[in-house]
């Protein structure tokens, strides 16, 4: 009982290290469960919504529409849960522009559900349920009414000419026919597409204009008043998938299991299926064109022979009466009677050829009848050219067919390739990586300071130890009076620890995330398995430390322990050596210097863990200054360019005089601007139309003119970036890089994320959704978007290839025409504020799409979450560093009670003995400051480094600022902590400290 008392007496006494060794834990296991937690919970809600609202797992899209063969196909493949076939149809409508989206039909078979915010679910023809965005940025309400139009034929419906179906059957195959939807609408509801959950009232991280092809919004109708039978793709649920986390390996593997077999058995198959469909259907329609030719062309025929028999009636009774009056002539001359009458009796009986005569002598004496002839042959050739004409043309068509229906392609896609899904994944990956690698420097900082904290609670209690063991106390449970006090003081701390790590720092988190992300039936989980393990990695390393400092104590004989320790053996440090400067150096400054080297084991300990707190807050405002200069970088350095307009190719002529009659701009570059995906070659099968895997990237492709590839330069800083050590890389000579004929120039943002290099192989699909094969010629510094350069030249070598031609919109070479440059870069005048403004008017206009200025984007890029974590991690490092100092000079004060009151017998005043204590530990802080900086400037580029984000590449960045706020913190947290130590060498009694140990 006596013991236990001792026990006790003694924890109370070590107050100050119990809340040290507490407060590290705590902070460590906050920081350890606190990002992962926060990240977890909003991966599992959303993964329920996922689930709840029936988001796909995998959605096919082809070329030609999907047919009811398509589907049932689908429907075959193992693994397989449940396929939707899926109609939309692209319209526009006027909002302070041309706006466009995608009316998309809400199917009821429970996959892809618009989630209901507001209102209700569309259910008659004519209604629709739109989203908060459109809400947001029209003014619209529940009640109002919209009429859209729909687009007009684009490349994947061509038109279809009367004489020849074939042209058109991308969009039919005789009995399909594409969807159409009413254009009266009223809205009825506001939904949440589960495809995109990005916060419209919140803050979405901006990011360069990369696509002309996507709508601006979705409106969701009911299948009531959809016509048409072709499906624009087909969504399907896999077996097993909802049982799997959406974010983790094994929901890829499961959904990649499913994807292969689609690519190996069904695809190919039903590619060529639909393509035999779209030729069918076109040899019906050519079949049909001559059944229809030949039987206009027979009634034609019909009613000529008809008319020419008519025309050949009157001539021969003319023939006939002509002959008839010249017999009776002949007989009245003559003097037999009978012979008279026989001849008047009858009509004389003329030869062909006599006939044939008499029939051209009267057709000639007649205008009228010479005339009906005439028009009697001409129709009968124009007959005759009309059907050798139709022949010939129906023949050619039958020729051209084979070719003209393009390859059917699908494109088997996974949730990955949705835009919303994937930044989402990529921003809490990112934020957790950095949840992965903060803790392991607070674990060791933990170790080092509960070392020193335990070492010297061990030493001062040594008599004791000796004594303990002298009567017969075994070593393990005198040890337990140390293990049990870390214990319970890693307890505490770790349970404070799990309560900031489950419940504050997830709060925080999420209430950043729900101002970039819509994510309903958000709530906080705890996790007992990862909570428990958390706590037991610091309780498993501070009882490391403190059993390591009772085995060095305790392996000594308890007569030993019980005479009180010799003191260290005195010995020159290397300044002394160093006479020029010792012999310049005061006494109290001697002793100082003697006091920081010959203690080695303190110096370490202070120094790394001030250098440990130090790097910890130069590495979170490292990434914070790094992401603060993307948007500059970006849209001042790298884009010259001050404006940047794209437009539908019908309308790009229009945008060009627009854009010129304005005044504003002062050079300009027409480009074209599509969008795109960019895939390793060799990450799998180029022609799989596989995207969103990992290998894959979305891409803005920008083909520039021949004429004017020496301009490019002038509107994009072109410097070449070589991969370096440890993931850095090394940026080549300004202006040293040019397009050419024999390359694509690849976005360093999407280069380092694919690890594409300069002579790498990449697959390119460019807007038709056409892939080829391309050479990578070098990679260009980017940090914001994927952008891939490609000349005209090379551009029309890539996409108007034989595999090319055989694709949707695309021609023979004698009838390819040039690029339409839907797009142009431009140099503006006026102030940043103007071109703001003057980019705003442009987007008014109805050939405009887009129009982006460079300023407006270089002021408003923000990453509001990557702020929060980098601020969270900051006010957590300062903590420890406070923690830290804190316990090390509690520590030092403890090591020279005898010391200081030595002092103050000697006569040392109080203000002379904190300077002579506080000068040490301003020494080893700054030296600590000084180590940490560059450790804290590496850390830091190792983290941005491993952040990998679509169409973002961090540039590692540290102001000078940021590293004078790190060295002042410490520096501030040092100072705070003397007003913390100072009272404590107050009350240091000089009697009662003096007195022998014995």
């Amino acid at each position: 009982m006596a013991f236990v008392k001792d026990m006790l007496r003694m924890w109370a006494h070590s107050w100050k290290r119990f809340i040290s060794i507490a407060m590290i834990t705590l902070l460590g296991v906050a920081v350890l469960t606190g990002i992962y937690a926060g990240c977890r919970d909003a991966f599992r809600s959303t993964d329920r919504f996922f689930d709840a609202q029936g988001l796909h797992d995998v959605q096919v899209l082809s070329t030609a529409g999907l047919s009811n063969g398509d589907i049932a196909a689908l429907r075959k493949v193992n693994g397989v849960a449940k396929v939707q076939a899926e109609r939309s149809q692209e319209v526009t409508f006027d909002l302070d522009g041309r706006k466009s989206a995608t009316m998309q039909e809400i199917v009821t078979n429970g996959i892809d559900q618009p989630y209901l915010q507001e209102g209700r679910m569309p259910k008659k023809a004519g209604e629709i349920a739109v989203t908060r965005k459109f809400i947001r940025d029209s003014g619209k309400h529940i009640g109002s009414r919209l009429t859209v139009t729909p687009e007009s034929a684009s490349s994947d419906t061509s038109d279809t000419s009367d004489t020849n179906g074939a042209d058109g059957t991308n969009e039919t195959n005789g009995t399909d026919e594409a969807p159409s939807f009413p254009t009266k609408l009223t809205i009825v509801g506001v939904v949440l597409d589960p495809q995109n959950l990005s916060n419209p009232d919140g803050y979405s991280a901006m990011t360069s204009f990369r696509s002309t092809a996507t709508t601006d919004y979705t409106f969701f109708a009911p299948s009531d008043g959809v016509t048409g039978t072709l499906c624009t793709s087909a969504t399907l649920l896999v077996k097993g998938a909802a049982a799997e986390s959406t974010f983790d390996e094994s929901y890829e593997n499961t959904v990649k299991q499913v994807t292969d077999r689609i690519d190996g058995t069904v695809k190919t198959d039903r590619q060529k299926a639909r393509r035999q469909e779209l030729l069918d259907a076109g040899n019906r329609k050519i079949a049909d064109a001559r059944a229809e030719a030949d039987k206009k062309f027979a009634d034609a025929q019909s009613q000529i022979d008809a008319n020419r028999q008519q025309f050949n009636q009157q001539v021969d009774q003319i023939v006939s009466m002509q002959a008839g009056a010249a017999a009776a002539g002949a007989a009245a001359n003559g003097a037999n009677a009978g012979a008279a009458a026989a001849a008047g009796a009858t009509t004389p009986q003329l030869d062909e050829t006599t006939r044939e005569t008499m029939r051209e002598t009267i057709i000639a004496a007649s205008p009228e009848l010479t005339q009906a002839k005439q028009q009697l042959d001409q129709a009968q050739s124009q007959l005759n050219e009309q059907k050798a004409s139709t022949e010939q043309t129906l023949k050619t068509k039958e020729n051209e067919l084979k070719t003209s229906i393009p390859q059917v392609r699908w494109y088997v896609q996974d949730r990955q390739s949705l835009g919303g899904f994937s930044a989402l994944k990529s921003d809490l990956d990112s934020i957790q990586s950095l949840g992965n690698a903060f803790p392991i420097v607070f674990l060791l900082v933990a170790v080092m300071m509960s070392l020193t904290a335990m070492a010297r609670m061990v030493e001062e209690d040594r008599s004791l130890i000796g004594t303990y063991v002298g009567l017969g106390y075994g070593r393990l449970a005198v040890a337990s009076r140390y293990l049990l006090f870390a214990l319970l003081a890693c307890l505490i701390g770790g349970g404070l620890g799990l309560i900031a790590g489950f419940l504050g720092i997830p709060a925080f988190l999420l209430v950043v995330l729900q101002g970039m992300y819509v994510m309903p039936g958000l709530r906080l989980e705890y996790d007992w398995l990862y909570g428990s393990l958390g706590i037991a990695l610091f309780v498993v390393g501070v009882l490391a430390a403190t059993i390591y400092a009772c085995v060095q104590e305790m392996r000594m004989t308890p007569a030993a322990l019980m005479r009180p320790k010799a003191p260290r053996a005195g010995s020159r440090i290397l300044l002394e050596r160093i006479r020029p400067v010792w012999n310049r150096i005061g006494f109290l400054g001697k002793v100082t210097a003697r006091n920081i080297f010959r203690f080695k084991s303190r110096l370490i300990m202070t120094v790394g863990g001030v250098a440990g707190c130090t790097a910890l807050i130069v590495c979170g405002l490292a990434i914070n200054d790094t992401v603060a200069d993307l948007g500059i970088k970006q849209y001042r350095d790298i884009y010259q360019y001050d404006l940047m307009v794209v437009s539908d190719d019908s309308d790009a002529s229009a945008m060009r005089t627009k854009v010129a009659s304005d005044g504003r701009v002062m050079s300009s570059l027409d480009v074209r601007i599509e969008s795109g995906d960019l895939t390793v070659a060799g990450s799998g099968d180029g022609d799989s139309g596989k995207a969103g895997s990992s290998g894959s990237e979305s891409i803005q492709l920008v083909a520039v003119p021949e004429k004017h590839l020496s301009d490019l330069g002038e509107m994009v800083t072109l410097q070449p970036v070589s991969s370096g050590m440890l993931g850095t890389s090394g940026v080549g000579k300004t202006g040293s890089l040019k397009l050419d004929d024999d390359g694509v120039i690849v976005a360093q943002s999407a280069a380092s994320a694919l690890g594409v290099k300069a002579g790498s192989k990449v697959r390119l699909t460019n807007g038709d959704g056409v892939q080829a094969t391309a050479k990578v010629s070098a990679v260009n510094r980017n940090l914001i978007g994927s952008d891939v350069y490609v000349s005209e030249t090379y551009y029309a070598k890539l996409f108007d290839s034989k595999d090319a031609k055989n694709t949707k919109n695309s021609k023979s070479s004698e009838d390819s025409e040039a690029l339409t440059w839907n797009a142009m870069l431009a140099k503006l005048s006026g102030s940043d504020t103007s071109q703001t403004d003057y980019a705003e008017s442009l987007e008014e206009d109805s050939s405009v799409m887009k129009a982006v200025s460079c300023a407006h984007m270089a002021d408003s890029f923000k990453f509001d979450l990557m702020g929060a974590v980098v601020a969270l991690i900051v006010a957590l490092a300062g903590g420890l560093a406070l923690v830290v100092l804190f316990t090390l000079a509690n520590t030092n004060v403890s090591e020279r009670v005898r010391e200081m009151a030595t002092l103050k017998v000697l006569g040392f005043f109080d203000r002379e003995v904190h300077h002579y204590v506080n000068r040490e530990m301003m020494i080893l802080t700054v030296m600590g400051v000084i180590l940490g900086l560059p450790l804290g400037r590496f850390v830091g580029g190792m983290l941005t480094m491993a952040l990998n984000m679509p169409s973002l590449y961090f540039e590692v960045e540290v102001k000078p600022l940021s590293y004078v706020i790190a060295a002042v913190a410490t520096m501030a947290f040092a100072l705070l902590v003397q007003l913390f130590v100072n009272p404590v060498l107050d009350r240091i009694d000089p009697i009662s400290s003096l007195k022998s140990v014995e």
